[in-house]
């Protein structure tokens, strides 16, 4: 049995699997990992299952003990790693000692890094899930949501031979454009506004987070279509504000929203979408 202590939590740290799914009916987000590829990657480097839970670390790492020996996997964000002070590499099996200290420096590039565990995660579930959420206000899952001294405890598999990812796979989420397909209202918008809306690039602002990153820029001269009837949405969908604002809803938004859908990220963009951060430039390019 490996323990996972908690020194330092970081900016947000949560412990998230691939989501709940099937609840949507009931006003339930899918919630889970913003990008699914590389946390489907950090397991398969540790020999868990994709469905597997796993640490989500948000721009700023947590500082963590570790009370037994382990093997882990860090992908996505590059956040400066370190074991015991020394800068360890990303995107591949690492081996960890009793007692060792895991801790983050400075963000180089990307939003969110994936911090896997080899072994069962002694985690409670809620639908299924062990993804950080709440329910009508209250936590549904308490082990989720990281806090400081808080233990996590990992009944950990024998070991197995490390690996390191291919090229391929390594980030990539800075290129741009991301790439877009029509949303169920594409055409109650007209030629001008999309075609200002495709020629421009928007900065993500500050109240960003995993429900949704808002964009700065409103389209100027928008001529607002009003609120249509509430309909279904899901992670990717870019919905436009009566002010022209443009909303990417992301892993934790809504189930139904009224505002027009413009726009849906095809599915692999999402994960290159969830590696912006506040202050980062986007534009989109609208594919078939």
């Amino acid at each position: 049995m490996t323990k996972l202590r908690f020194i330092k939590t970081g900016l947000q740290t949560t412990i998230q699997d691939l989501g709940r799914t099937g609840h949507q009916h009931l006003g339930i987000p899918v919630g889970g990992v913003m990008d699914k590829r590389s946390a489907r990657l950090a397991n398969d480097l540790v020999g868990n299952a994709a469905e597997y839970p796993l640490f989500e670390i948000t721009l700023l790492g947590p500082s963590i003990r570790f009370e037994g020996a382990c093997q882990i996997a860090i992908t996505g964000a590059m956040l400066s790693p370190e074991i015991n002070g020394q800068a360890i590499a990303q995107n591949q099996t690492i081996n960890i000692d009793d007692g060792d200290l895991l801790n983050f420096g400075r963000p180089i590039a990307g939003c969110r890094a994936y911090l896997a565990i080899r072994g069962q995660w002694k985690v409670t579930k809620w639908l299924g899930s062990c993804s950080a959420s709440t329910s009508k206000g209250e936590i549904a899952t308490p082990d989720s949501w990281i806090k400081k001294d808080i233990r996590i405890e990992v009944e950990s598999d024998s070991p197995i031979a490390p690996k390191t990812a291919s090229e391929t796979l390594q980030l990539d989420a800075l290129q741009m454009p991301i790439k877009v397909m029509q949303g169920p209202e594409f055409h109650l918008f007209s030629n001008l506004f999309v075609g200002i809306f495709f020629s421009k690039s928007f900065t993500i602002t500050p109240d960003s987070n995993r429900m949704g990153y808002r964009l700065q820029e409103p389209i100027e001269g928008y001529e607002s279509l009003g609120e249509i009837i509430s309909s279904g949405v899901i992670p990717g969908t870019i919905q436009i504000t009566n002010a022209g604002q443009a909303i990417v809803l992301m892993a934790d938004a809504q189930t139904t929203g009224g505002y027009p859908r413009l726009l849906n990220l095809l599915t692999p963009e999402i994960d290159r979408m969830a590696q912006l951060k506040p202050g980062d430039q986007v534009r989109f390019e609208l594919v078939s």
